[in-house]
This record gives structure tokens, sequence and C-alpha cells, in this order.
């Protein structure tokens, strides 16, 4: 009996010793991980040195102009574009493509007004990214929501994306249907008959975007 009592005694020396081991070379607790969560770092767009062009086309031709980034936000994990989100200055677009005043003014006014982009109503366009997954290095493919005129609609389309200590740089064309965001304006998909006079349903933003940190 005095045997088995000091096995057991024996035995209980040894466990708690080896708690005390384990509790000694792992000093983790569930205040202090192992792994800490990277948190996403935003860069701010520079409204300045981000540029953002457009391409409409038409049966005659195309015509080309400018719309001003307002603002935006690029969260950044472990070097590596996760989302953001960025404005648009609908109020700031302008014609490049026409060198005559009075024809670059009937244009402009015509893209300002209703049957366009109703800047008075809708000053601001918006693009939200949804996903962003690299396909290879500094090429990602981009998905989000684009609202124009206050209609939102899911676009994809890919992106370069050069991302350093201080700043990101990213440059994309995105393809928009404007009749999904009811721009139908001689669209030969709710019109017949237009002829020379029918305008592209699509158009192409093409987006420079600097940001930093």
């Amino acid at each position: 009996m005095k045997q088995i009592n000091a096995i057991v005694a024996i035995g209980t020396v040894l466990a708690l010793s080896s708690f005390s081991i384990i509790d000694k070379l792992t000093p983790v607790t569930l205040n202090n991980p192992i792994e800490k969560h990277i948190k996403a770092v935003p860069y701010k767009v520079d409204a300045g040195q981000s540029k953002l062009t457009w391409l409409a086309k038409k049966v005659t031709g195309e015509h080309s102009g400018t719309i001003a980034v307002s603002s935006g936000l690029l969260n950044v994990e472990n070097n590596v574009l996760k989302g953001g989100s960025f404005d648009l200055d609908t109020k700031s677009i302008a014609v490049t493509d026409i060198t005559d005043k009075e024809s670059n003014a009937k244009l402009l006014g015509h893209l300002k007004s209703e049957d366009f982009f109703a800047v008075d109503k809708f000053d601001k366009a918006k693009f939200v990214i949804t996903s962003a997954s690299i396909k290879g290095a500094g090429l990602y493919q981009i998905k989000g929501n684009l609202t124009i005129k206050g209609i939102t609609n899911e676009v994809t389309f890919p992106a370069s994306v050069k991302i350093d200590k201080t700043r990101l740089t990213a440059n994309a064309k995105i393809v928009v249907d404007r009749t999904k965001y009811g721009i139908k304006f001689r669209s030969k998909s709710f019109f017949e008959n237009l002829g020379d006079k029918t305008i592209a349903d699509e158009f192409e933003l093409n987006i420079q975007l600097a940001a930093t940190k």
C-alpha cells in the first residue's frame, strides 16, 4: 500500500512539473496570441496627382475628355491591395477633343444635362471595390460597384497596381454600359432607325490613381 501511494505521489509531481515546463516554454494567452492580425493601412487618394479620361464613340466618330477624381481611400494589407473606393466629381466633366469653343460648350452642356449625367442632381459618381484578386506581379482583377446617376451596377476589370512604403499607383480601364445607368440617348438598344446618329452603348473610363499613406 505504501508503494502504491509513493508511485501516485511521484506521478503527480512529474505531471505538475510537465505543466510547469510547458507553461514556461509557451507563454501564450488569449490576450497575447503568437500571430497578430495585420491591420489594413489606408492610402489616401491624391486628387491632384490622379487622372480620369473618358472616351465615347458614335457612328461618325468619337469624343474624349476628363473627369476629376475628388477623393478616395485604398486599403492595403502586407503590401497587397485589399479594397477601397474613390469618388468622381461629375460637374468637372470636360471635353478635350473639340477645339472650337462654341461646339465644345454645346457638347459639354449636353453631357451635363438629363440626357446624360444630370450633374445638377447627381454631382458625384462612386466606385467601391468589393474584391481584388492577384493575377500576377502587380496585376489584379478588380470587382466592385460603380454608381452613376444614383444607379449602382457591378463591374469587373484588370488593373496594374504598384505599392511601396508610402505611395500607391494604379492604372485601369473600365468599360461601362451607359444604358444600365439610365443613359439611353440615341442608343440602338432602345431606339430604331437612328442611322449615323447612333451613339455606342459602351464608353471607356481610363483611370490613373495616386495615393499616399
